[in-house]
């Protein structure tokens, strides 16, 4: 009887792989097991029972596979190298078969009256038709079964290849590990679940999903395969909040005191939008629950989530704690400084910054008063998480675009206290559904759906190369009506690889259009010292110069009510997040504002639809529906610190009705079985366990 342990066999004693290949196999796809291999799912599948004939064969398209045989066999060019040209006929007519590299082997392998089948990808060379580097294999030998139609395809690189594992290499040991271990695959669902969602066992799903029996069995196979992922990523998440729930206490905040009171009645800054008024309130609720809050606060540039990161503050003051906020740059750690201190004004509230700047004496008597409970509110960086940074009473923890920091990094700021804090994460960045399903599942989610009233939208238009002096009058124009006009580069220094306009350039070519003494221009970017950038910075929000020309260093952080016009060079290069950022350093004040892309004159279809999204819409969920559309999840959000989208075969923007069918399906289970401890859920616990095994757990540090 074979065991379930054959499953996490060293891949190296899986016949036909040996030491050398599974080095390779672990540096370059990381299967290290015959369950890692298992899982390595083909990406594509070839019809193999259809055969064209040679007049058949076009250019456009994708594989076609011929059966002929092979009349004439010539080497040309140099002896080492050239290449190696073969010629197949059938009835209709003749094909060349093209091979440039390792084909010593391949000179004395046709037989002159054999037949072959030949698979590959046409090609048009010199306005000839021809099959570079075929897989041919004599008819008396193939081991393309009519019946097995659909051909699994497997992603491989040029050091596998090198080893004899291309795609096909790869199917060989595949069928030779599945035979190996058919029949202990362990199901990983319960039965009754499996039965009630009309699921086909994880096994032949498994056997089905690398060599499907037919098209209809492999649409079972993906369904099963697909659901099983995203349920488990969607269990893990919503077992991690019910056990924080039940475990982990927190701070409880039951008096909205003076502080509050206070700062409503005579420094409100604006009324409360609807919007701000309905997420300060899930917030009270979640930090008078007794429990550790821990919610994402998702609100599009210029909604007004400081002002609700202020007023919750507030709430952990008049309960007697300390708040703290965490940036990831030092600009927009300095910009909340400013916002809050101002909104603070007249209040006996001390409000501190911690940054990489700090001088060491500064520091020293900061970390004294932090301790001692005279500052109560901490705004800072990366700084904020050092080890000797101490608090009196920590009890709320905001971290402002929080997918810039790693989670070993926020969990630091968990530890600065003997009851975990409040915790509220704070994105510019709309996340589609999809991805907040994905990577908050175990938060709570608010939404700032509402601007501030007052704010008019920004107007976006899209201008080419060809427009740029009807650009600089427009700037004139605005100019002349006191306005101030931000202008961003891609690039600080020309490029010899990329053709694109660089800051230095445009500094002085923008400086001959707007001269001296009329105008007067500013220059940030990253690579200036401190105390340069501070410097033009305020020369800029003093209104002391007119443009600034910058890199996306003034993404986040910079408020300029004043600066009505964005104006983004080769907007083109630029992803639909970043535009929708930067767009949002304009639009501040009571004035309209414009943002104007431009490009070169030709664009690509995914920059102009990029680009059309932008001039479309202002709606930043919208905008990053369309991004993850045309980018994929990737690292959008900084998925590589948290390997949740390590994704075998699941796409959670293609199969978002599975991805939320899987979470209802999770909240079922835990309602019913909250520890899933029911016999009938043992293969589920025994997979969940099996999953997070070597995953921490960063929502139970405390």
């Amino acid at each position: 009887m074979k065991s379930n342990n054959l499953l996490d066999t060293p891949i190296e004693y899986l016949k036909g792989v040996g030491p050398v290949r599974a080095d390779m196999l672990k540096k370059e796809l990381k299967i290290f097991t015959f369950n890692d291999l298992m899982g390595y799912f083909p990406f594509r599948y070839v019809d193999r029972s259809k055969f064209y004939k040679v007049n058949e064969v076009k250019t456009d398209a994708a594989w076609v596979q011929l059966k002929g045989k092979i009349k004439g066999l010539q080497k040309i060019g140099k002896p080492r190298g050239g290449r190696l040209v073969a010629y197949l006929e059938d009835d209709t007519g003749r094909l060349e078969l093209v091979w440039f590299r390792g084909f010593q082997w391949l000179m004395n392998k046709f037989l002159p009256n054999e037949e072959y089948i030949v698979f590959g990808k046409p090609n048009l060379f010199n306005g000839k038709l021809n099959i570079p580097h075929p897989e041919v294999e004599a008819v008396s030998e193939t081991q393309i079964h009519l019946g097995d139609k659909l051909q699994p395809f497997y992603y491989s690189t040029e050091k596998l290849k090198s080893k004899g594992l291309d795609s096909r290499g790869i199917s060989k040991i595949m069928k030779t590990l599945l035979l190996q271990v058919q029949g202990i695959i362990p199901e990983t669902l319960s039965e009754e679940m499996r039965k009630e969602l009309k699921l086909i066992p994880r096994e032949d799903a498994i056997l089905n999903i690398h060599f499907p029996k037919n098209p209809e069995i492999l649409k079972r196979a993906e369904s099963r395969l697909k659901f099983e992922e995203l349920f488990f990523i969607q269990l893990n998440l919503l077992k991690l909040k019910l056990i924080r729930m039940e475990k982990i206490q927190g701070n409880l905040f039951s008096v909205v005191g003076n502080y509050l009171n206070d700062f409503y009645k005579n420094c409100l800054p604006f009324e409360l939008t609807g919007a701000q008024k309905r997420v300060i309130k899930e917030i009270r609720v979640d930090m008078g629950s007794g429990h550790q809050m821990n919610r994402l606060l998702q609100g599009d540039v210029g909604s007004g989530k400081t002002l609700v990161a202020l007023m919750c503050m507030l709430i952990a003051l008049d309960n007697g704690y300390q708040a703290s906020l965490m940036a990831p740059t030092e600009i927009l750690a300095q910009q909340h400084f400013k916002s809050i201190s101002k909104m603070l004004e007249g209040m006996d509230i001390q409000v501190a910054l911690l940054t990489g700047s700090t001088k060491a004496k500064q520091r020293t008597a900061l970390h004294d008063l932090l301790q001692s409970g005279h500052i109560h509110i901490l705004i800072g960086t990366h700084a904020l998480i050092e080890d000797t940074v101490k608090y009196k009473n920590l009890g709320l923890v905001i971290i402002d675009e929080q997918h810039r920091f790693g989670v070993a990094q926020r969990a630091k700021l968990w530890k600065k206290n003997i009851t975990p804090p409040h915790i509220l994460v704070m994105t510019a960045t709309p996340i589609p559904r999809t991805l907040a399903m994905t990577f908050y599942g175990d938060l709570e989610v608010s939404v700032i759906d509402e601007l501030p009233p007052g704010r008019k939208s920004i107007k976006t238009v899209h201008f080419y190369d060809k427009d740029r002096l009807r650009l600089f009058g427009f700037m004139q124009r605005q100019i002349a009506e006191g306005r101030q006009v931000y202008m961003v580069y891609p690039l600080i220094k020309e490029s010899e690889k990329l053709d694109l306009k660089h800051l230095e350039d445009g500094f002085e070519s923008v400086s001959r259009a707007f001269p001296l003494p009329k105008y007067a221009v500013s220059m940030v970017h990253g690579q200036l010292k401190s105390a340069e950038k501070d410097y033009e910075m305020q020369r800029f929000i003093k209104g002391e110069t007119q443009i600034m020309v910058a890199t996306t260093v003034i993404e986040v952080g910079v408020d300029v009510p004043n600066a009505s016009v964005m104006v983004i060079e080769n907007a083109e290069r630029f992803g639909l997040s970043q535009l929708h950022q930067l767009r949002g350093r304009v639009g501040r004040g009571g004035d309209q504002s414009y943002c104007i892309l431009m490009t070169k004159d030709k664009l690509n279809p995914e920059a102009y639809k990029r680009i059309k999204t932008m001039v479309k819409t202002s709606d930043g969920f919208e905008i990053a529906e369309t991004d993850l559309k045309l980018r994929g999840p990737g690292d959008l959000h900084g998925t590589q610190q948290s390997g949740i989208l390590d994704l075998k075969i699941a796409d959670i923007v293609k199969d978002e009705k599975i991805l939320k069918y899987a979470r209802e399906k999770a909240i079922e289970l835990l309602n019913d079985d909250p520890h899933l401890e029911k016999e009938t859920n043992s293969p589920i616990l025994k997979e969940l366990n099996k999953l997070t095994r070597n995953r921490p757990n960063w929502s139970l540090i405390s």
